[in-house]
């Protein structure tokens, strides 16, 4: 029989237990977060006309790794209720919008939702918690590339993400039951509306960088008609494109 010195098997079992107490404690700060989403919603219940989040978004939070979708250098932040930078000038939004655009959506298990500015992937993984299939488009071919490999290591296979304009938004899997837009835009892209199907959603920030941006629920009725209704002031990147 082999006998191993205690030393030695503390050195080979200290990495797994390790990383069994950082995905406790990751765990922990991902409920705490959920619980300050919900402390500050009550704050802005009165301009989104939403007492609570949906039990299925605030699960989706409890389980997305959002310390995987941020640099190392600021995984020690990752879990606060604040934008961060991912780098190229882009930033992953701050949890609380995440929350609430998403809920905005009011999405279903068989939806099929399209993002407008992937970044790192952190909005498509919590949709992909949620619904069946979601199309993402991201401008800056290297977050593209990045937020492909790290959805696919994280084991989201619902989620497509493409290098291109999104404006224009992904006319070949239209039409979207939802769509959602992670960076202001000057107006409503015409594209997005026309691939919005009859009775979806769209949420979109509406606005310049240096004036105040409005974020926006689009809704089409089963007939086509389009409605909007502004709900909150916030601060995005600008949408580029060559449009």
């Amino acid at each position: 029989m082999i006998r191993l010195s205690l030393l030695a098997l503390y050195l080979l079992t200290a990495p797994a237990l390790a990383g069994q107490d950082a995905g406790e404690h990751f765990q922990q700060q991902r409920e705490a977060l959920v619980k300050e989403i919900q402390a500050h919603l009550e704050q802005t219940s009165r301009h989104i006309d939403r007492e609570a989040f949906s039990p299925k978004v605030l699960e989706a939070l409890r389980e997305v790794p959002r310390h995987r979708f941020v640099s190392p250098e600021h995984r020690d932040q990752a879990y606060a209720n604040r934008p961060l930078p991912i780098g190229h000038g882009q930033t992953i939004s701050q949890p609380f919008v995440v929350a609430l655009m998403t809920d905005l959506l009011e999405p279903q298990a068989e939806d099929r939702v399209l993002e407008v500015g992937t970044g790192s992937g952190y909005q498509a993984a919590v949709l992909a918690e949620i619904v069946d299939a979601v199309y993402t488009i991201e401008i800056i071919e290297p977050l593209a590339r990045s937020a492909t490999k790290r959805l696919r290591e994280l084991g989201y296979e619902g989620v497509t993400v493409r290098h291109g304009d999104g404006y224009y938004g992904w006319e070949a899997h239209a039409p979207y039951d939802a769509i959602v837009v992670t960076a202001a835009a000057s107006h409503l892209p015409p594209p997005l509306i026309e691939q919005l199907k009859a009775g979806g959603r769209m949420v979109i920030p509406v606005g310049s960088r240096f004036m105040t941006q409005q974020l926006v629920l689009v809704e089409k009725d089963t007939e086509g008609k389009v409605t909007t209704r502004q709900l909150l002031p916030v601060a995005f990147v600008p949408l580029t494109g060559g449009h």
